[in-house]
């Protein structure tokens, strides 16, 4: 049906797949570097929280929280790496394909980060990713997530999945969790999460240049590209934004609705900024 390089994988048209650049000028070494030293820094909040035993400090309550909501989260990541691994296999062009493939693999790191608070949590064992895999599984407020990444994973055009994993999705679930969430845990003694999850914030933003610039791109090159960014964005923004209000419920309890309202208030302006019609 398509050659290996073909641009005929996605309905987007370009005059040249070129035109798309990564601003954080990325090849192996420069990425391997800046990866490497946030690693690190990420290795050192994990051994102050251990020496300041900080994970004690957070109520029983919310330490149950976390593991609803927080830990499950690895599941998402892998299938975050999946999608970017396809589009660095369909996509055109390496300005788009090397930064997906370092995306999988940036995907792969935050999972095992979310492993590592459930282990530390859990005093060095597993049994609550037992329990996390079980919530994302089987849990109520995980379902229409679940399903949502599901879906994700069997989208043909790979910039539809591009759309829909690194814009929308996780437009919404990031500073959701890493925002709304994590205030709330800050109220419950929760403040090592916010330290061992500083990757996942610092991370976001970077990847976010990327992500934006290719889309502004592919905006600008067309009115039929554009039509057809705005219409992947608008269904899958619809889809996870009510996937996501049973999460946020259990979270947020009566404030769900407007952390909900705002994290897609600032992704439909995020949108709009990158030429899109909402």
């Amino acid at each position: 049906e398509h050659w290996h390089f073909d641009e005929g994988r996605t309905q987007i048209k370009m005059s040249a797949w070129y035109k798309f650049k990564d601003p954080r000028q990325y090849y192996y070494g420069t990425y391997t570097i800046a990866r490497a030293n946030m690693h690190q820094t990420t290795d050192r909040n994990f051994a102050f929280e251990e020496k300041r035993e900080m994970l004690a400090n957070i109520e029983p309550e919310w330490r149950q929280m976390i593991v609803n909501y927080l830990v499950p989260l690895r599941h998402y990541e892998w299938g975050a790496n999946m999608n970017a691994c396809s589009i660095s296999d369909a996509g055109y062009g390496t300005a788009i394909t090397s930064a997906a493939i370092f995306t999988a693999g940036d995907r792969l790191g935050i999972a095992q980060i979310l492993s590592r608070i459930g282990i530390s949590l859990g005093n060095g064992t597993g049994d609550l990713l037992d329990d996390a895999k079980a919530h994302w599984m089987d849990g109520e407020a995980w379902q229409g997530v679940r399903k949502c990444v599901e879906d994700s994973l069997v989208v043909k055009d790979w910039f539809e999945a591009l759309v829909a994993q690194f814009l929308v999705m996780d437009g919404l679930v990031y500073p959701l969790v890493y925002n709304h969430f994590d205030n709330e845990g800050q109220k419950h003694g929760a403040a090592a999460i916010s330290i061992l999850c500083e990757f996942m914030v610092d991370w976001n933003t970077e990847h976010n240049r990327w992500v934006d610039a290719v889309i502004k791109v592919a905006a600008k090159e067309s009115e039929e590209n554009k039509a057809l960014l705005s219409n992947w964005y608008g269904e899958w923004r619809d889809e996870i934004h009510k996937a996501l209000q049973p999460l946020a419920a259990m979270v947020l309890g009566d404030a769900a609705d407007s952390a909900l309202a705002d994290v897609k208030e600032q992704l439909d302006k995020r949108a709009g900024k990158l030429g899109l019609n909402l």
